[in-house]
């Protein structure tokens, strides 16, 4: 335990612990060479996925895309007025002959609807400022000790570990997985 908590990579050296305790197995004659080869192939490919991992997760996500969604989701906001007042205005004297009260003041709702039109845009940027980084820990984040606890959990049922004996899975706090 504590040989796999002083080192930097926690995965990487439990699997090297697993593969170690492994080739003791084989050597002791416990386990068949067949299943030891089975069994480090098994390792191995959790070692290089464990590295995709890696890889994913601490890849910079470049700046600029960021940036520019931002500016131009501020452009796009600061600019929609000056495409939606002129068309409630055309709307506007198309109805004052129909609606004389109405018409002249039509032109106000325009307003309101640059407002929503905006709010919807900044929050789909926010939304994916929040989500650029999903693996962090935060509210909004994939799960992955909840996804890792259950599979764990999956695996230690096949395996034959009783009920009792299987770990609690990770509790929710504040309606937030962790």
């Amino acid at each position: 335990y504590q040989q796999v908590l002083n080192t930097t990579n926690k995965a990487a050296a439990v699997l090297r612990l697993q593969s170690n305790h492994l080739r003791q197995l084989k050597e002791k004659g416990l386990i068949w060479e067949f299943s030891f080869l089975e069994l480090e192939g098994s390792i191995s490919n959790l070692i290089t996925h464990q590295g995709k991992s890696e890889r994913i997760k601490n890849f910079p996500y470049p700046r600029q895309f960021a940036t520019l969604g931002y500016d131009f989701t501020n452009t796009f906001i600061w600019l929609l007025p000056f495409g939606i007042i002129p068309e409630f205005s055309k709307l506007a004297i198309s109805l004052t002959e129909s609606f004389p009260l109405l018409g002249p003041h039509l032109v106000w709702l325009a307003i309101p609807f640059s407002t929503i039109v905006s709010w919807v845009f900044n929050t789909m940027q926010r939304i994916g400022t929040v989500g650029e980084n999903p693996f962090e820990g935060s509210a909004n984040d994939v799960p992955i000790s909840t996804i890792a606890r259950g599979i764990e959990i999956d695996l230690l049922e096949m395996i034959g570990t009783k009920k009792e004996d299987l770990p609690e899975p990770v509790p929710v706090k504040f309606d937030v997985q962790m």
